[in-house]
């Protein structure tokens, strides 16, 4: 068992200190336009102390309280997801030569390496899913796999879950399990302190700590209990892929023309969404060009154009897609589902859809009955 130390409030700035000596830029949670970001962050007041957010279906709102916790919010907007795929860029660029031949240079990726602290399971869990996609495949990415490479992750394990959180249900929280550095567990006085690589050890080493008592790991499983029953919302039982792949033609779907508006919100703030759209871009004299690729969705009637003819004209058809891949056949692709739970697409979809509460009516038979 990994021996489990203890950070005192006051000393959390050493933690800040030492990861900009190792040559870090720090990233981590900071409240702005009324949201919780991931910023630069260069001293502990930039932190969100006192936060709070309330969280529902289309509602996010953050509110403050003389709590001097400083990660006892659950998630925001942002996961890290842009940290490592990029919402745009340029991939290659090309010139045209005077003897009228084109030259095309790779445009390699700009990384740094970069601490990113107030990591949550569930984000840990998408940045899994993405290294199985971005990494692991055939033909690795070699922008993503640059500034992966460049991540220290600080996470924070959740003592208090938002209202459309539901990671326990895909087994991706409230506790971090894997994938970081560091690991802290807040509690009123200070934080306990696991390092889970040699990076995050040699971190470790360099603060002021004290070997966290058995009353302070009390305290942490306490929280993460609590953590844990604050969840309410679950997923249908049994296999999603097969449920799914049953309810194609159910008439639910249609339910969803007068309520969706093919925004593409639920895939922005995703975490393990990866959908992407190409395009190049022409110097006005004509003689260069940028290749570049930036976030797509499939939501966008473009995401399914062939020849012509867009395949997912109505939106029904779009939300289907996007639902079934993700619960569906994703599980076939990557071996687990696509959710982790961390609720964003419910709090930040403005007609107030609630993807839990889909998977449901669409796990009954039209007359209310569970099919066979």
């Amino acid at each position: 068992m990994k021996v489990r130390h203890f950070l005192a409030r006051e000393r959390l700035q050493s933690l800040i200190d030492r990861l900009v000596e190792a040559g870090y830029e720090v990233i981590g949670p900071r409240v702005r336009d009324h949201a919780i970001l991931f910023e630069p962050l260069a001293t502990v007041e930039q932190l969100p102390v006192g936060i709070i957010d309330d969280q529902a279906p289309g509602h996010y709102r953050l509110e403050r309280t003389d709590s001097g916790r400083i990660f006892d919010w659950a998630t925001g907007p942002q996961a890290i997801k842009p940290l490592t795929f990029a919402p745009r860029e340029t991939l290659w660029r090309s010139e045209r030569q005077p003897d009228g031949r084109l030259v095309f240079r790779e445009q390699p990726p700009e990384a740094q390496p970069t601490a990113v602290i107030g990591v949550r399971a569930c984000d840990l869990a998408a940045l899994a899913v993405h290294d199985r996609h971005f990494l692991h495949d055939a033909h690795p990415d070699p922008h993503y796999r640059e500034r992966r490479q460049n991540l220290f992750l600080v996470a924070v394990n959740c003592m208090r879950s938002a209202a459309t959180c539901f990671c326990t249900a895909t087994g991706d929280g409230p506790r971090a399990q894997h994938g970081f550095d560091l690991a802290l567990s807040e509690l009123d006085d200070g934080f306990v302190v696991e390092a889970h690589t040699q990076e995050g050890q040699a971190i470790l080493d360099t603060l002021e700590t004290t070997l966290a008592s058995h009353d302070q790991l009390e305290q942490v499983e306490a929280g993460v209990e609590r953590a844990t029953r604050q969840q309410t919302r679950g997923l249908p039982e049994g296999s999603l892929p097969e449920m799914l792949q049953a309810a194609v033609a159910h008439p639910h779907w249609q339910s969803l023309n007068d309520r969706c508006l093919t925004c593409g919100n639920c895939t922005a703030v995703c975490p393990t969404c990866f959908c992407q759209t190409h395009l190049d871009e022409l110097s006005l004299d004509g003689k260069t060009s940028e290749h570049g690729r930036q976030w797509g969705s499939c939501f966008d009637p473009d995401h399914s154009y062939i020849h012509g003819t867009v395949i997912r004209a109505e939106r029904p058809q779009r939300y289907r897609q996007w639902l079934t891949h993700k619960f569906g056949t994703w599980v076939e692709q990557y071996g687990r589902s696509g959710c982790v739970g961390c609720g964003r697409c419910i709090a930040w979809c403005p007609v107030g859809i609630d993807v839990t509460e889909e998977l449901e009516a669409l796990s009954k038979a039209p007359d209310g009955e569970n099919p066979p």
